[in-house]
């Protein structure tokens, strides 16, 4: 009697182990890699850089953060700036979309930094350097001059740009992505312009027909998954970098319903060092919705002929007198 109740408390203890055991086990797909498909939302109040206020912070206290959200989650509150005055970034006149479209996100990561970018150690990303000045300034002088599409950016056409990366950055809205998974690829769906970034498994990059966000391949490093990005096409691209832009990213699983979302970025035509940062993806139960830009439709033929028009009338394309 005495070994059969021994008997039967091993053998509850052994299944209460496997449960344990399967319960915090990482999920993994057929191909035997960890499962991280789903979709995520990676909207945070968290700014990339850490703002001058808080420059003497690396954290901040549950008191303190909370008065950050409350001061942040007001000051671009877009319903409360009045147009005349201008506020959150812009000048005096009209205001663009009301707080009704946007989505950045109302409060801070859960470790509470002041700031994505974690390295260099002072929260912010490093000064342009003389390549990067002089190639921000040309752009500042096409964007000026306006004289045909190809001085303009392509966040002008809704085609790239914004939060959609790589790197994926926090913005005002769309900041939602979906993340799919085969035996030998993996697809970033952002919800920003509805880009679709088809990344091999492979470890050799390809630059037979270099494309617009660069050419990803990644690996598995342990349980982390490894994305290399670079040869990008265009002469301008995330945040006006070089095409000498290089990016890793570094996705690993925290729980069933987070993703550590780690990358580092590297470009020496824009600065000295490279720089990383991190932030949580989300599980969400919204789905990617569609991307409509109807600016990107017929705001650019728009911005050129308003540019053409002040020429004709011996202005400047901003409506300033010509010098000359």
């Amino acid at each position: 009697m005495k070994a059969s109740i021994l008997a039967l408390i091993a053998l509850f203890l052994t299944l209460a182990t496997a449960s344990t055991t399967a319960q915090t086990a990482i999920k993994r797909t057929e191909h035997g890699h960890p499962d991280l498909q789903g979709t995520y939302t990676f909207r945070t109040l968290t700014p990339l850089n850490r703002p001058r206020e808080l420059e003497h912070l690396e954290t901040l206290t549950a008191e303190q953060a909370r008065e950050w959200e409350e001061y942040e989650n007001r000051r671009q509150n877009r319903d409360l700036i009045i147009d005349s005055v201008g506020g959150a970034g812009y000048p005096p006149g009209v205001i663009s979309y009301n707080e009704f479209w946007y989505e950045r996100g109302i409060e801070t990561v859960a470790d509470r930094r002041t700031s994505l970018v974690y390295d260099p150690p002072n929260g912010r990303m490093p000064p342009m350097n003389q390549a990067g000045r002089e190639r921000a300034q040309i752009r500042r002088e096409n964007n000026r001059l306006s004289i045909g599409p190809e001085a303009r950016s392509l966040a002008d056409r809704c085609m790239m740009g914004f939060v959609g990366g790589p790197p994926m950055v926090p913005g005002t809205y769309n900041n939602n992505m979906q993340l799919i998974q085969t035996e030998d690829h993996i697809v970033i769906m952002n919800e920003m312009i509805h880009n679709a970034r088809i990344i091999r498994l492979d470890s050799e990059h390809q630059t037979r027909q270099l494309k617009w966000d660069g050419d990803s391949i990644a690996h598995w490093d342990g349980d982390t998954l490894v994305i290399n990005t670079q040869h990008y096409y265009y002469h301008t691209g995330w945040g006006g970098t070089s095409p000498s832009l290089k990016v890793e990213e570094r996705f690993t699983r925290i729980d069933a319903n987070t993703l550590d979302y780690d990358f580092t970025v590297e470009d020496p035509l824009q600065w000295d060092q490279s720089w990383s940062a991190k932030l949580p993806l989300r599980r969400t139960d919204d789905p990617i919705f569609e991307y409509a830009c109807h600016e990107g439709n017929h705001g650019l033929a728009g911005i050129l002929a308003g540019w053409r028009r002040y020429e004709s009338m011996g202005m400047n394309g901003d409506g300033t007198p010509r010098e000359d």
